[in-house]
């Protein structure tokens, strides 16, 4: 089949975006459990950003190769011929890639919707709560259920049933409202987006990410449990025996993928509970030595493609690494 130099140009990033992700997936997949492993050797939200690390960087990866390396130097190589003949596997690849990288943008497309349209109803149901929270977008909801949670990501809003307001004593209710408090602070309905929008090794297939999102999803609660109480011995009996009484009321699913609970099952409460406490309960810096780390490594990362971008030589050799694939 005969292509136009754009038409190719969009044929070789969708199909480049295959072959580079499908790569990097098969990598991470495979230090997958060594990396939850690791985590569990650091604090909390180390383990979480950790893990969520990981978790984005074959997406990441991906993108970087295409928009800097594939793109520039087919531009600057490629002879703007009106057309050029290109091979079944290579318009075959090319249409997976499409569909690898669009599937996901649809799904957390609906997220948002089914996010914003639940948190609608809940406006309009909301009950008026006399309670002290003017910042933190409050809505009491009628409801019977444990229901505790943090939905959105522009405008986030805490949404609590009733029956959790009437089961909570102040001291409790104080507890849990820093516990999504923390989530907020670390934009984790926002990671949870991030996550929808990463693609799986093939599109319409998903489960490939589920061992680090369950880790990242662990460990940032445990996060948000170590910074609601931030050392203070009063503050963690407070947010244990919180928990414990929404859990007496009864969980069940939530309907948005956007939404952080303050417990979304029964199966990590007895851990959750006996980290609260007996465990350590040294009080959370502003900036850890991690994150530092972090930036660091972005950084590094950066000036490296960036350097390696302006190369002539690097560009050629990945230009004609392109061309076989075309053929």
């Amino acid at each position: 089949m005969t292509l136009s130099y754009y038409a190719r140009l969009l044929c070789l990033c969708c199909a480049t975006f295959f072959l580079v992700h499908a790569l990097s997936w098969i990598i991470v997949s495979k230090l997958a459990r060594a990396a939850v492993a690791a985590a569990g050797k650091l604090s909390p939200r180390s383990a979480a950003r950790l893990l969520f690390v990981l978790r984005m960087a074959p997406l990441a990866l991906t993108l970087l190769f295409v928009v800097g390396f594939c793109v520039p130097s087919y531009v600057w190589f490629e002879p703007q011929v009106a057309g050029e003949r290109v091979s079944f596997l290579f318009l075959l690849a090319a249409l997976v890639g499409l569909l690898t990288f669009t599937v996901p943008l649809l799904r957390g497309a609906m997220a948002v919707f089914r996010t914003w349209s639940y948190l609608r109803a809940c406006s309009r149901n909301a009950l008026n709560a006399d309670v002290a929270q003017p910042d933190a977008g409050l809505l009491v909801v009628s409801e019977n259920s444990a229901l505790m949670a943090t939905a959105g990501i522009v405008c986030p809003r805490v949404v609590v049933s009733q029956a959790v307001m009437d089961a909570l004593s102040e001291e409790q209710k104080e507890a849990a409202f820093r516990h999504e408090a923390a989530h907020l602070a670390a934009r984790d309905n926002l990671k949870k987006l991030l996550f929808l929008l990463t693609p799986d090794l093939l599109p319409l297939v998903s489960g490939g990410y589920s061992i680090l999102e369950r880790g990242w999803a662990l460990y940032s609660e445990w996060a948000a449990d170590d910074e609601a109480v931030d050392g203070d011995v009063r503050r963690a009996v407070s947010l244990a025996s919180a928990l414990v009484r929404v859990a007496k009321i009864g969980v069940r699913p939530r309907p948005s993928y956007l939404l952080t609970s303050f417990m979304d099952d029964e199966r990590g409460l007895a851990m959750r509970v006996d980290r609260l406490l007996h465990g350590p309960l040294e009080p959370i810096p502003c900036l850890t030595p991690n994150t530092l780390l972090g930036g660091k490594i972005t950084l590094l990362v950066g000036l490296t493609s960036g350097v390696l971008l302006f190369l002539p030589l690097t560009l050629a050799t990945i230009h004609r690494l392109l061309e076989r694939l075309l053929q």
